[in-house]
């Protein structure tokens, strides 16, 4: 097929294809149904109790009380259904952005689409490492080698050839042009039309499809787990108080309404709340820092890391290439005045893409784009063979059909060329002086080479005795925002080690431009494979700029670095460097130029390629993670005052304290303020400046459980104090009542504002402004219930003097606040929990 049959479809044509065949999805994945939410809440112990205690007022008890339960109840199935409606919004815009693209010719225009837009009649450019989109026909390329393992389950690859002009619609299992959705591009690269999409796809009639969804972290499970058991406790408890309460006071009525009371504040049900809008916000969060997350179990490793390693090309550098210098016969060379430059210039165009995707073979495309077509033209249009590059050869070698010949034509890292070339002793030296000195500026230096050849196959380029033409100079700018990036990394105690492919010189002048640590030299990689882990561990402590390092070099880095005791996030974007971003901690694929094996083998998904949204996300990941220890901690806390209080009162022979209504009032607190709150805390503006926290460090561990066992305990013994002084003192028991629950609502907020708030915020400041509306709610409902007689008999309680409220409110910010005042007194002091 020619280049004219391969131009592809128009936009409109495409446009109105979609519309017939619609996107290129195996399913849409549908966020909840309303009903489905509320049924999967009522099906929470938590709202079960609240259900059974709302039941026995409305049977026994007083119709106003349980009318007021069942509205609670209402607007903690409303919170818990505006917070998974938060949750499935921040999903499907992940879902988005993780859809797959695909490079197409539209127009006789190369694109770059979502591959949900594609329609038969495309013309799709695959390049190795890729999952085919769609189905189609194999037009044009080199013989792919797929692995259809995903469709068929055979694990043995096949091979493709390109077809002899079928039309679209005509493809059977068995013609070697045929490839289908969902199998990889293992070797070569070609143009494939497609014809059939979505569920038309093989791969959509057997119904596979991917979700997309945010997977279930190791914590998210474990504490599944914690609340199921504390279910298990709560019943135990509700019906051992009923039972005690009916049997010594002869009130079964009060008996079941103490148990269920019991039975509802041991339930921590937040804390898989907290997990999952924490979790999903926090990727949604990420990833508008250009940061896509693949496994959220991730994010509580990016606070660890302490080394990054990163490519060069297009992370640290616009991977925006530009042939800057050509040098042939000893001299560089103008190529709009010099025929010699020309040549070398048409000899790389020769052993470059006909679709250039790669940014080296599109800035060889720009520099001859008045000749490109007549130079494919005079050269038979499409290669009749193509050797990749290879770890064995770090060349693409092409072969032409030129007149009755063949050239073959090379294009690779200098040493791969040379070794193409017999050169003499000589002529060797010259080139690699030049390449020193091209190096030394930071160019990205390749070797062109050629062969004119009567056969028109070879079967091993290194067989073949090639002509050596010149080397070519690329020129690819440092990222702008690197310099600020690289400071901040420095700040956060992380090292930045660089990993690139290049000739040594050229690794360490872009590194010095970066402003990189050069101090330790460059270190190669057979440099790397000549030494064990050990002693490559050792020799890695002060290097920081690694070149021509290969993917399985890589692998042997990450591994070192380990050994070492760092926490590695590595960048990778090729085939082979899957491996290695297994076995990093977080392994960082790239989303503009990297492979889908690479981006199926990462946790995260670098959707700019920019070094700057690594440290971002690094910032943002220990912004997350420091907010959700909060919010456990605070969850935590908040119910040992509350089971506290609903339990000992009764152990003690003294009327209750809680009721189920007052349980009510504190989680419609409690949940906006641990999922609202403390999810949109601020950065900490001190927390790139300190040392990454160890790999080991649990999220929510020891400490932070003795934090809330302390803080919740203190709240306890303040709330009981005030409640008992209010009964010794002659107080009417709704007082007292009164009394104890100021104090538990009170000290509540303030502990949530101690407990979110950083030492260097103000108290006032502007970013607790979700904290203050919340609080302003609270303090209106709780007034109220004081206040308006028709609540004050719903909940029982009745104004004590305006001196006990003063009381109560100076003891709550005591022992709410108590911990959050010695931060700020001592801001060090933070640091210990």
């Amino acid at each position: 097929m020619s280049n004219e049959g391969l131009a592809g479809l128009s936009a409109t044509e495409a446009e109105a294809l979609l519309k017939v065949h619609g996107p290129n999805v195996l399913r849409e994945v549908k966020p909840r149904a309303f009903i489905e939410v509320v049924l999967g809440t009522l099906r929470e112990p938590m709202f079960v109790f609240l259900l059974a205690a709302a039941g026995l007022y409305l049977v026994v008890g007083d119709l106003g009380e349980g009318l007021f339960l069942l509205g609670g109840a209402g607007l903690s199935i409303g919170l818990v259904v505006f917070q998974d409606a938060r949750s499935e919004r921040a999903l499907a815009a992940l879902r988005q952005l993780a859809e797959p693209f695909a490079q197409v010719m539209r127009a006789g225009q190369q694109q770059r689409i979502p591959a949900r837009d594609l329609v038969p009649g495309d013309i799709v450019l695959l390049t190795e490492g890729e999952r085919i989109p769609a189905d189609g026909v194999l037009r044009a390329g080199d013989v792919l080698t797929i692995d259809e393992s995903a469709l068929t389950g055979e694990s043995v690859p096949v091979a493709r050839m390109a077809a002899g002009g079928l039309r679209t619609g005509e493809v059977q299992e068995q013609d070697t042009a045929a490839v289908f959705a969902g199998t990889m591009l293992v070797r070569g690269q070609g143009l494939v039309e497609v014809t059939h999409t979505g569920a038309q796809t093989r791969l959509g009639a057997i119904g596979a499809a991917l979700t997309g969804e945010v997977e279930r972290t190791p914590l998210q499970v474990t504490t599944g787990r914690l609340v199921v058991r504390l279910s298990f406790i709560a019943v135990v408890f509700c019906l051992l108080v009923a039972a005690a309460y009916g049997f010594l006071r002869g009130d079964w009525f009060a008996g079941g309404l103490a148990g269920l009371t019991v039975a509802i504040s041991l339930l921590p049900e937040e804390f898989p709340m907290v997990l999952a809008v924490f979790l999903a916000i926090g990727s949604w969060r990420l990833a508008r820092h250009q940061v896509l997350v693949r496994r959220a179990a991730v994010i509580e490793t990016l606070g660890a890391v302490t080394m990054l390693c990163v490519d060069k090309t297009g992370t640290l550098t616009e991977n925006r290439m530009k042939l800057d210098a050509i040098w042939s016969n000893g001299a560089l060379l103008d190529m709009d005045m010099d025929a010699a430059a020309g040549e070398v210039a048409r000899v790389a165009l020769l052993a470059s893409a006909t679709h250039a995707i790669d940014p080296m073979d599109s800035a060889v495309h720009d520099a001859l784009a008045a000749t490109v077509d007549q130079v494919f033209a005079a050269s038979g249009g499409e290669p009749i063979k193509t050797f990749p590059l290879r770890p064995s050869m770090l060349a693409v070698v092409q072969g032409w059909r030129i007149g009755s010949g063949t050239q073959w034509a090379a294009k690779g890292a200098p040493e791969a060329v040379l070794k193409l070339c017999a050169l003499e002793a000589n002529d060797t030296r010259a080139v690699e002086d030049a390449l020193a000195s091209m190096a030394a500026r930071g160019l990205r230096v390749l070797g062109v080479a050629r062969a004119d050849d009567a056969q028109s196959t070879i079967s091993n380029p290194k067989d073949t005795k090639f002509e050596f033409v010149g080397l070519i100079g690329f020129l690819d700018p440092i990222r702008a925002e690197v310099s600020a990036a690289l400071a901040e990394a420095r700040a956060a105690g992380i090292d930045v080690a660089m990993i690139t492919g290049d000739y040594p010189v050229t690794a360490l002048e872009i590194a010095r431009q970066a402003g990189l640590d050069v101090s330790g030299g460059v270190m190669t990689g057979d440099e790397i494979s000549a030494l064990g882990s050990d002693d490559l561990a050792k020799r890695i402590a002060t290097t920081r700029i690694f070149a021509r390092v290969k993917p399985d070099q890589k692998l042997a880095l990450v591994e070192a670095f380990k050994t070492r005791g760092d926490v590695v996030a590595m960048t990778g974007d090729g085939v082979n460097d899957a491996p290695a971003l297994e076995r990093a901690h977080v392994g960082i694929a790239m989303g503009q130029r990297g492979t889908d094996v690479a981006r199926e083998a990462a946790d995260l998904v670098l959707l700019d390629d920019s070094f700057a949204s690594i440290v971002g996300g690094v910032r943002l990941g220990r912004r997350i993670f420091a907010n959700l220890r909060k919010a456990l901690t605070y969850v935590m806390a908040i119910h040992v005052p509350i089971a506290g209080v609903a339990l000992l009162p009764i152990i003690l022979g003294m009327p209750p304290l809680l009721y189920p209504m007052h349980v009510v009032m504190l989680e419609l607190i409690i949940d906006p303020v641990c999922s609202l709150v403390f999810e949109s805390e601020p950065s900490d503006r001190a927390a790139m400046k300190r040392p990454p926290r160890s790999i080991n460090e649990p999220l929510f561990g020891r400490r932070q459980m003795t934090l809330a066992a302390v803080q919740g305990g203190v709240l306890l013994a303040a709330v009981l104090g005030m409640y008992v002084w209010g009964l010794k003192t002659g107080m009417p028991e709704d007082s007292a009542r009164a009394l104890g629950f100021i104090v538990l609502v009170v000290g509540n907020l303030v502990l949530a504002l101690s407990e979110a708030s950083e030492a260097s915020t103000p108290l006032f400041d502007r970013r607790h402004l979700v904290f203050w509306v919340v609080g302003a709610i609270a303090a209106a409902i709780l007034t109220s219930a004081l206040t308006v007689p028709f609540l004050s008999r719903i909940f029982q309680l009745s104004a004590p003097s305006a001196v006990s409220i003063a009381v109560a409110i100076v003891v709550s910010i005591i022992a709410g606040g108590w911990y959050g005042l010695m931060r700020r007194w001592n801001p060090a002091r933070q640091r210990v929990w």
